[in-house]
């Protein structure tokens, strides 16, 4: 008997436009190899999720900023043409929130966790994160929330620079606006900037102290908690590399085990009756080692799978196995495997792995996907290349500055003032 029920197939949905989206194939190819039929709901203009072999059909989204009921229009039409209940995978948090808001619409077409339906809403808004982790004696950075651009000021001050800066609700971000979900902010002035463009972004401004990178601080935990609200699948994983370098999203990780993580992710889940799949972000204080929360995603994350354990199992199988009334194999974790997102880490990609390691995009039974993903790149990184050079070229020439009468500090000098 296989281990998934493949009379019943998935839908993968996602609003988010990013091609690079390698969470989206990675779900793809583990349903897909478990011989699930896979269908996938997001934008196939530019993604090369597209040409993978284990997609049985894609499906046009909703438009990025959609309301619930065009989210609901799509999963009704894509459930008309599968005609048969599906399990529904939500691959960002907008759409894990809307699905979470409108599972009683989506019944029976759909099979979904029971959970209170506000809870996703709720974790991934970065300002309710704060008090949630309050109530569950979870560490998470000092946080403000300014209520006018002096305010802000006021709160930069409190915090000392540098600090953090995040929108609430990063999903509802207006693309083309340049507004980042999270930004290091190194002055006064920069805060009051950032809350002045508080209605621009959708959401509230929320101002962190900053806990500073370091060697083995950045830790993320991948779980699926089932119908008891068991913590199963996934684990502790250590980055090695991110993407920005120390703020960024994980390049290069490790799973590697950490009591801790796991007992802070337990508790939070289990404080909060969360079911369904979860990706959470720590990182450790270099001061008191205590590891705080950053983020809790109410979704899978993009490299989910690097917690395939000795049994084959990850967060979206178990999803899959939880919610068709299959019981969960009992696999052994293979600590030390790696996850490599070759486009961002290409030399790691190339080194050798001991412990075992899967790429983002590269797999010798779907090849496709990675060669789409190299022309992509190469697009990608043309037009980037050429857009700072066309900025360089129209930028005024700096004025001289006139010579000091007397020496100027060095940089090392002034170090040590």
């Amino acid at each position: 008997m296989p281990l998934l029920d493949t009379r019943v197939p998935a839908v993968l949905l996602r609003i988010d436009r990013n091609p690079f989206h390698h969470g989206t194939l990675g779900a793809v190819r583990s349903l897909g190899r478990a011989g699930v039929e896979v269908h996938v709901v997001a934008d196939s203009a530019k993604s090369p999720v597209h040409v993978s072999r284990y997609v049985r059909q894609m499906h046009p989204p909703p438009l990025p900023g959609a309301s619930p009921d065009d989210i609901l229009g799509v999963l009704r039409r894509v459930a008309d043409r599968i005609a048969r209940p599906a399990v529904l995978v939500p691959m960002d948090d907008a759409c894990a929130i809307a699905v979470a808001r409108m599972r009683e619409e989506l019944a029976p077409s759909y099979l979904l966790p029971t959970m209170p339906g506000a809870l996703p809403e709720r974790v991934a808004d970065k300002a309710e994160l704060a008090a949630v982790c309050a109530s569950a004696d979870v560490p998470h950075p000092v946080t403000l929330i300014p209520d006018s651009a002096a305010r802000a000021a006021a709160d930069a001050r409190r915090l000392r620079l540098p600090l953090v800066a995040k929108w609430s609700r990063p999903w509802l971000l207006p693309s083309g606006s340049g507004l980042r979900s999270t930004v290091l902010v190194r002055s006064v002035q920069q805060a009051r900037e950032l809350y002045l463009r508080t209605e621009e972004a959708g959401s509230r401004l929320l101002l962190q102290s900053y806990l500073p990178p370091g060697p083995n601080r950045d830790w993320f935990f991948h779980g699926y908690a089932d119908h008891s609200g068991t913590v199963r699948a996934g684990g502790p994983g250590r980055k090695r590399l991110d993407r920005p370098r120390g703020a960024g999203l994980t390049a290069v990780g490790c799973w590697t085990p950490n009591p801790q993580v796991q007992a802070l992710a337990e508790r939070l889940t289990g404080e909060l009756g969360y079911r369904g799949i979860f990706d959470l972000d720590f990182r450790r204080c270099g001061t008191t080692g205590s590891y705080h929360l950053l983020d809790f995603n109410p979704r899978p994350g993009a490299q989910f799978r690097l917690f395939a354990d000795s049994a084959g199992l990850d967060v979206v199988r178990a999803l899959h196995l939880d919610l068709t009334g299959r019981p969960l194999p009992d696999g052994d974790p293979l600590v030390g495997r790696a996850f490599v997102v070759e486009n961002y880490a290409p030399l790691a990609a190339l080194r050798a792995a001991p412990g075992g390691r899967e790429l983002a995009w590269y797999a010798r039974d779907d090849r496709a996907p990675g060669w789409a993903m190299w022309a992509l790149w190469s697009r990608h990184v043309s037009r980037r290349l050429r857009e700072r050079l066309g900025a360089t070229a129209a930028a005024p020439a700096p004025r001289p500055i006139p010579r000091a009468s007397s020496p100027s500090l060095t940089d090392n000098e002034k170090a040590s003032s």
